[in-house]
């Protein structure tokens, strides 16, 4: 279990194809990114991986076929900067909402824009998954814990602090750029419970 509260930035040294999976090394300092063991959850671009092992200064995890489909990873290449966060620890403040690290779908970032000191930005989600995402509502893009400002049909707009753009990846963000989508665990089940639609 995570919280959306990106503690560090890591940057990918290695994505090596292992018989249809992917192996990612991640180079990371700070933020508790060091307590880390093998075995360990770690959360990813706001994906949950196991870490596999330590080796030079990066820890190493598997990147299921599934979580190849479903996510943003398997696009990423050497250099490219990623948000982590470790799992929660009996005793850690709760600071953004409760997060699972099970992507929904990929969404897509429509737009950016300067608004005072913060940042604007307006994304698009599969059209399945707008009924979940409410105004003042939580929701987690790459990692990152984010309150919804508005929503029209199956876009949505947040706004970045001036602290989340720069110790988060989505200050890097562009028109057009895919993010991982996670929505509020409690609508997922609410969801469930009251027997919503079935794709």
């Amino acid at each position: 279990m995570f919280t959306g509260i990106v503690t560090g930035v890591g940057r990918v040294a290695a994505a090596s194809a292992r018989g249809g999976d992917l192996e990612i090394a991640i180079e990371a300092r700070g933020g508790g990114i060091e307590r880390l063991q093998v075995g360990d959850s770690v959360a990813v671009q706001g994906v949950c991986l196991t870490v596999t092992r330590w080796e030079s200064g990066a820890f190493r995890a598997d990147v299921s076929g599934e979580t190849l489909a479903k996510t943003t990873l398997g696009g990423l290449r050497p250099g490219a900067r990623v948000n982590l966060e470790p799992s929660l620890r009996a005793g850690d403040p709760l600071g953004g909402h409760l997060v699972s690290g099970h992507v929904d779908a990929v969404g897509r970032l429509l737009d950016a824009r300067e608004d005072a000191r913060s940042w604007r930005m307006r994304f698009e989600v599969p059209a399945a998954l707008a009924r979940f995402v409410a105004p003042k509502g939580s929701i987690c893009i790459d990692g990152v814990s984010l309150t919804v400002n508005e929503v029209e049909g199956a876009t949505f707009g947040v706004n970045l602090i001036p602290h989340t753009r720069a110790e988060t990846t989505l200050g890097d963000r562009a028109a057009g750029d895919p993010v991982n989508v996670e929505i509020d665990l409690i609508a997922r089940y609410l969801d469930r419970l009251v027997g919503g639609p079935r794709e």
